[in-house]
């Protein structure tokens, strides 16, 4: 079979790569809860210096090495938060040595972040928007060093047997959230078809299997074009009635939608009544954050593989004002004809949403 490729439309790189036989699972993480801590400051030294020619040469203990920073740094060449570690703990500061010798300050822990990230603390709230690549955010604060007793000596001290000890780093915990996942959004019932699709369309290999909720967190897929453009497809958790109201693992799911500038509704046409699945499927959308109707939509008509698939894409299309685009993930039919619209989307709202700031993350 020949596929005639219009001329003004980019065509898809590759679809399905069916030579990659290995299965490797790859989880796209936007959202992560981290514990921070700075290095403690070093502590400060008693010593006294004597000399050959004054035994009683005064108090030289020198003063501590200040504690590291733990400090966030907004990258393109990080894709998620697969690789930030749960604890992140800075170097503490070096001791103070004699005869005036200060002790080292600790090097800053630095973590990439994907450009997008937006910090939460434990109460909630905002903290920080790493919105452009090299914004920096100061997660933990090290601590100070300790002054050594030779910062003691006054007219009335002439010998201070006293310092400090280095100060405590910040011990502080946040929620990291991605604003930016995909371009573009899966979204359906459980076993309707989602993973097989992104297999189908892309390189990403999430987990297909026979039973409901194969798929707990989401799988990221690229679409390569002939015009060097990549569009990000995301493989979302599949949603249940009354997910708005956290049934399940409702909210959790729903989250991920919000992170993508379009969204598909992949229904499966084998059901009796597909049309009722799009309409829960809006609600709880709708329910749980009005503007993601607002956003760019397509319904993907999956399995039309199957025994009376015609007259239910018919009546799908007479229920819905949605484009409806009829495929087959499995047997691979019409997926260059939703591919194209996938572009169209793409190229008509790049420029006007959010994720455009952030294409090269992807």
């Amino acid at each position: 079979m020949v596929f005639i490729i219009p001329t003004q439309l980019p065509n898809p790189s590759k679809v399905g790569n069916q030579n990659l036989q290995k299965n490797r699972v790859q989880n796209f993480v936007d959202i992560k809860r981290i514990r921070v801590i700075g290095g403690s400051g070093g502590n400060g030294c008693i010593s006294f210096l004597s000399l050959w020619s004054n035994e009683f040469a005064g108090p030289d203990g020198g003063d501590g090495g200040h504690g590291g920073h733990v400090i966030l740094e907004a990258s393109y060449d990080v894709k998620d938060l697969q690789n930030v570690p749960t604890v992140a703990r800075a170097e503490c500061g070096e001791k103070g040595c004699n005869k005036d010798c200060h002790g080292k300050n600790s090097n800053h822990y630095i973590i990439k972040v994907p450009v997008g990230t937006v910090i939460k603390n434990s109460e909630g709230k905002v903290v920080g928007d790493l919105s452009t690549e090299g914004l920096m955010f100061v997660a933990a604060r090290g601590g100070a060093g300790g002054r050594g007793n030779h910062f003691f000596m006054t007219d009335t001290e002439q010998a201070p047997k006293i310092c400090e000890y280095g100060a405590s780093g910040e011990n502080l915990e946040y929620t990291f959230e991605v604003r930016s996942m995909a371009h573009i959004g899966l979204i359906g019932f459980p076993n309707a078809g989602k993973s097989t699709l992104l297999r189908a369309i892309s390189r990403a290999r999430p987990k297909v299997a026979p039973y409901p909720f194969t798929t707990l967190k989401p799988h990221l897929g690229v679409v390569q074009y002939d015009d060097y453009e990549q569009i990000a497809v995301a493989d979302l958790p599949g949603l249940i009635p009354d997910s708005h109201k956290n049934k399940g693992l409702g909210i959790q799911f729903l989250k991920h939608t919000e992170r993508c500038m379009a969204l598909l509704y992949i229904i499966d046409v084998s059901l009796p009544e597909p049309w009722d699945h799009l309409k829960i499927l809006q609600y709880e959308l709708s329910k749980f954050n009005e503007t993601l109707i607002e956003r760019p939509q397509l319904v993907v008509a999956n399995k039309i593989d199957v025994p009376d698939a015609e007259g239910k894409i018919e009546r799908l299309k007479e229920e819905t004002d949605l484009s409806v685009i009829a495929v087959s993930a499995k047997l691979g039919t019409n997926l260059l004809g939703l591919l194209r619209e996938i572009k169209i989307i793409y190229d008509e709202n790049k420029n006007s949403n959010d994720l455009s700031d952030n294409k090269n993350t992807f």
